[in-house]
């Protein structure tokens, strides 16, 4: 197995790792914003490779 895939992440690892409340993480996928997770029955999850890959994606450049 991928070792990407050994574990994925839930809501709040996601929210632990971009240090934002996990309501945020919730009102940016109404939006279609934030990483891509995935439903697997009732419970979201994110693969930790994509999370990084929007995060450095993001454009930082700050004033």
């Amino acid at each position: 197995m991928p070792e990407h895939l050994d574990r994925l992440w839930s809501v709040q690892d996601v929210a632990d790792f971009l240090r934002i409340p996990r309501k945020t993480l919730y009102q940016w996928r109404q939006h279609d914003y934030g990483p891509r997770g995935h439903r697997v029955g009732r419970y979201l999850r994110y693969d930790e490779r994509v999370v990084r890959e929007w995060f450095a994606s993001l454009d930082n450049d700050v004033a």
